[in-house]
């Protein structure tokens, strides 16, 4: 029986993701064609994000370990763990006064409107493409210099292994940082792997903790700036996971 009700609330998720998709993305789609215009694109964005999130019958608790403020004046690239789709939602939430530009998969081209929109708003990579990844930060550059953030899953993906706490690192995120001297505002999802996992046979509407790790200034080594990274996240799931 819990599967089955777990099987139908997944099959709210695609049908409130249509609706909110069909109704918002238009809108989206058109703003996105100017630059000046998207920072009214991301608030249709955020407020698709509202929408999924909170239908889904998930909230959360920002607790923030640092007292670190953001300069609204600033561009950052926005780093967290990555354990379900709902990071992605999470992640405008918590951020409202910079706009954010995702670094996504190519693939997600295919889903049919969303990809149309998603082609719009994101910085697709191919992985299996030297070119594509070198080109990325070309591109993300010029996000920046529009005014944008950048968001980055520095994992690069869920690891099949649930038992992993946090995966390796790549190195996009930091190489980004510290060549365009963006500073890295660090965030840790904790309860997402338990409540919306990949496995559509799981999962359970809950309360999520959002930590607040603070700020890492840019520097010439993008090697320290992922190891400082890292092990400021992995702390704080080893500290706090449910």
């Amino acid at each position: 029986m819990a599967k089955i009700l777990n099987y139908l609330w997944r099959f709210w998720l695609l049908l409130l993701a249509f609706v909110l998709t069909t109704t918002l993305g238009i809108p989206v789609y058109i703003l996105s064609f100017s630059k000046k215009h998207y920072k009214f694109a991301y608030k249709l964005i955020r407020l698709w994000c509202f929408g999924m999130f909170y239908g889904m019958g998930f909230r959360y608790d920002l607790i923030k370990l640092s007292e670190e403020k953001k300069d609204k004046n600033r561009e950052y690239v926005f780093i967290s763990n990555h354990t379900s789709i709902m990071d992605i939602m999470l992640t405008c939430i918590v951020f409202p006064d910079h706009p954010i530009c995702f670094v996504g998969k190519m693939e997600l081209v295919k889903i049919p409107i969303f990809g149309t929109i998603y082609k719009r708003i994101c910085v697709m990579v191919d992985r299996s493409s030297a070119r594509s990844r070198a080109d990325v930060y070309r591109r993300c550059a010029e996000k920046m210099e529009e005014g944008n953030s950048i968001a980055i899953f520095p994992e690069g993906g869920v690891p099949d292994d649930t038992s992993i706490i946090l995966d390796e690192f790549k190195d996009g995120a930091f190489i980004l940082s510290s060549k365009y001297n963006s500073p890295i505002a660090v965030y840790t999802f904790v309860g997402l792997k338990e409540m919306f996992p990949f496995e559509n046979s799981k999962g359970y509407p809950g309360r999520v903790k959002v930590y607040f790790n603070g700020i890492i200034e840019p520097t010439a080594s993008p090697k320290d700036l992922k190891a400082e990274a890292y092990q400021v996240i992995k702390k704080t799931l080893i500290e706090h996971s449910i």
